[in-house]
């Protein structure tokens, strides 16, 4: 049986300053506060999860990706709540996506992402 729920926990150096790139850059909801992590919802079985504990020093084969409408919108506004830019908003033909990069204040790897083809997410079998 598949797993129906998924939580992609980071450790971060400042947890107000982490939930608000977050929760603000996507609209994500605050769910859970334990005090030292807390719980943010992004969609229907996926959550984010923020621990404030000292943050890898290089997370090369970490990359969070968000699929959103609007590329170059939500790439500014991460920007402008401090996210530093990687590459620019741009097509990839091989992927069929338009998509950015960034890192959040702790170095992670972000992607902001669209699919060209609106079917993504049909079942191939």
């Amino acid at each position: 049986m598949p797993a129906v729920e998924m939580i992609t926990w980071l450790y971060v150096s400042d947890l107000d300053r982490s939930r608000d790139l977050y929760a603000r850059g996507f609209d994500l909801t605050l769910l859970l506060d334990q005090g030292d992590c807390l719980l943010l919802g992004t969609a229907d079985g996926a959550y984010l999860g923020l621990c404030l504990r000292p943050p890898p020093t290089d997370t090369p084969g970490l990359l969070l990706c968000f699929i959103v409408d609007n590329v170059e919108k939500r790439t500014a506004r991460l920007v402008e709540l401090g996210a530093t830019l990687e590459k620019d908003p741009q097509h990839n033909a091989k992927y069929g996506i338009v998509h950015s990069f960034l890192r959040d204040h702790d170095g992670h790897r972000i992607e902001i992402q669209r699919f060209d083809d609106p079917q993504w997410k049909e079942p191939l079998v």
